[in-house]
């Protein structure tokens, strides 16, 4: 039905329910292959957020390997990380209820490997003349020293051995607060992989090291690249025993040979010289943005992943010459990288029109195009092509840096947009602010179903990506040093000022929502400034000082760089506090918070809206059971966007 005279915005009839969105939020993850099949992760919102390890069946048919009750899904570092690994005719796994490793034999028994109390992620199984006996991994021990004694978690490098009937693992590697990327080489007699310690994130300071293997232990162990003000990431070996990394040393993760392995001095080699990230913040253990492709003709290459201003391209690498032969493919948003057999890449793409598809990418000269095929889809995008709201990148001016130098921000803009709907003559469209969370990651313009859910009903839609973002370069990313509750809200009130002042949306009626960090500006937002009508804010920081002390460990010092190392900063974080600063909110407030939550726990969103009820704002709070840092179960999100829809119909009176 066509609204020639148009429709208020808000009220237009979305085909996208609650409902329908969140049986769309099927998630696909963690994808590899063994012996040529392809294998990845499942999240199932509908089965109360479990994770399933998928396979295809001989059929052709997409097939759940290890049954209905398995959980496939690792804790370490609350994130997580790979949780699965093959190991010959073996498959090991963490179980997310207990976190213990369970080994699947070659005739489908299953037995217990691991004990209570510890935790593993991306593992990788070892080389050599034992192969499918040992795997390497990180290991967070989260067993107390002494009966009711309590410590900070061990994180290390294992070394299991399947053929044992329970195995804590031996530990190779425990000289550093954190590890990451243990990778052998392809005869398994080295050993790299990358530490860091308190207060450094992996995005700020990183050290590569490598070591011999022998007789199950690491001897010979060396830092060969990385230190001050430089994050190295993803080493990875050659056939003929190179290693690879990743170091953001000009200023972009790029991708450097690792020379003088063996010698008094060491050098990195710059295979690529990019103005791009190939490469992204360690949040979750296993990320893969390169793939050393195996031999095949002789010409050695590699799959690389680039990122520049929130946008991803793969494109073929030639290692020897450095040239770059861009694929041309039809998405915007890349993960998971992987080989599947001398023609065959795959990877987790993302595009513009349809939910994420797991892809094989044939790397053959010559390949017909597209050179593409989808192996699993998301689902079906519950919306027609027609209707959706394509992103459109918009550069803005914002407040200028430290020594008074202009500015400017990034941000997705999806304007309102559903065929045979049009706002009233000489109205302007509300406004629902997006802010990712992280705070270091990135907003892709790929498609999203909760954007679509607001654009449908005639909302535009702006995705910041904000001081701090990733894929802007490494000085975009240290804007937000020092400077969190800062230049997050400046970029955000700026975006909303652009768009204002161009003419596309309504500066009366703005929301501004966010998750974990981006539920921090939320928070901010209404409370230091009187730019937005209403805060919609999932599990946000509310208090830093309480977040510095009773957050878990791998952001227990994160707070030193984005806000000022503690004590000597108390004041800094009292005066960026929303929970103490919410007397002077201006604006409506919706909080969600997961009863589970670790990495942001739910006293903070009792105690921000109990400051907010007592400031006479208009609040609503939704505490979820079972919930924690980030939502899984189906009824729950439908609640969520239900209870959203509501309070902004109320708050903007449509």
């Amino acid at each position: 039905m066509s609204h020639d005279r148009g429709l208020p915005c808000g009220t237009w009839p979305s085909p996208l329910s609650p409902e329908l969105c969140a049986a769309g939020a099927v998630s696909l993850g963690f994808a590899g292959s063994h012996r040529g099949a392809l294998v990845w992760t499942e999240g199932r919102p509908a089965e109360k957020g479990r994770s399933a390890l998928m396979t295809w069946a001989a059929a052709g048919e997409p097939l759940e390997i290890l049954g209905p009750n398995a959980d496939v899904r690792s804790r370490v570092h609350e994130y997580g990380g790979t949780p699965w690994c093959a190991a010959g005719d073996r498959l090991v796994w963490s179980e997310a209820r207990d976190q213990r490793l369970r080994v699947r034999e070659s005739d489908g028994t299953v037995r217990m490997l691991t004990p209570e109390g510890c935790r593993y992620a991306d593992a990788r199984a070892l080389p050599g003349p034992a192969e499918g006996r040992f795997i390497v991994a990180v290991r967070e021990d989260h067993r107390p020293v002494a009966a009711g004694a309590a410590r900070e978690p061990h994180n290390e490098v294992v070394l299991l051995d399947l053929d044992a009937a329970e195995d804590e693992g031996r530990v190779l590697w425990a000289g550093s607060d954190f590890v990451a990327w243990p990778r052998p080489s392809r005869d398994g007699t080295r050993l790299a992989f990358v530490t860091w310690n308190h207060p450094s994130m992996p995005w700020d300071e990183t050290q590569l090291v490598v070591g011999r293997l022998e007789a199950g232990a690491l001897v010979a162990a060396r830092v060969v690249a990385g230190g001050p003000a430089e994050s190295v990431l993803e080493p990875q070996w050659d056939e003929d025993g190179t290693l690879f990394c990743l170091s953001d040393r000009t200023g972009w993760w790029n991708l450097y040979r690792c020379a003088g392995l063996e010698g008094p001095s060491r050098v990195l080699e710059p295979v690529t010289r990019l103005e791009a990230e190939i490469g992204a913040p360690l949040w979750q253990l296993g990320s893969q943005s390169y793939v050393l492709l195996s031999q095949g003709h002789g010409q050695r290459r590699a799959l690389v992943r680039m990122s520049r201003d929130a946008r991803d391209t793969l494109a073929l690498l030639d290692l020897g010459s450095g040239v770059l032969t861009p694929l041309e493919l039809p998405f915007v948003a890349f993960g998971s990288l992987g080989q599947l057999d001398a023609h065959t890449a795959f990877a987790i793409a993302a595009g513009t029109r349809a939910l994420p598809a797991l892809v094989t990418v044939d790397l053959r000269e010559g390949a017909p195009a597209p050179g593409y095929a989808v192996m699993r889809s998301a689902g079906h995008a519950p919306i027609a092509r027609e209707a959706i709201s394509v992103a459109q990148a918009v550069t803005f001016p914002t407040a200028p840096g430290p020594l008074g130098e202009a500015r400017s921000a990034h941000a997705w803009f999806y304007p309102p947009h559903l065929p045979g709907c049009r706002p009233r003559p000489g109205e302007r469209p509300p406004l629902v602010v997006l802010l990712h969370g992280g705070p270091t990651s990135v907003a892709a313009g790929a498609f999203k179903v909760n954007v679509q859910f607001w654009t449908t009903r005639g909302f535009a839609v702006v995705d910041v990506n904000y001081g701090g973002s990733t894929s802007f370069g490494r000085p975009y990313r240290e804007r937000l040093r020092g400077q969190w509750g800062v230049v997050d809200l400046q970029d955000a009130v700026a975006a909303v000022d652009h768009l204002v002042a161009s003419g596309l949306v309504d500066g009366e009626r703005v929301a501004i929502r966010g998750g974990s960090a981006g539920g921090f500006t939320v928070l901010s937002a209404l409370a230091f400034t009187r730019r937005f009508a209403a805060g919609i804010n999932y599990y946000g920081v509310a208090d830093l000082e309480t977040l510095a002390t009773d957050t878990h460990k791998f952001e227990a010092r994160y707070l030193d760089s984005l806000v000022a190392p503690l004590p000597e900063g108390r004041d800094i974080y009292r005066a960026r506090s929303p929970v103490h600063h919410m007397g002077r909110c201006h604006g409506a407030l919706l909080t969600l918070q997961g009863t589970e939550d670790r990495a942001v726990p739910p006293q903070q969103s009792r105690d921000v809206v109990a400051a907010a009820r007592a400031a006479g704002c208009r609040v609503e709070y939704l505490e979820f059971e079972g919930e924690g840092h980030g939502f899984r179960q189906q009824a729950n999100i439908v609640r969520g966007m239900e209870a959203e829809l509501a309070f902004l119909g109320e708050v903007f009176g449509f």
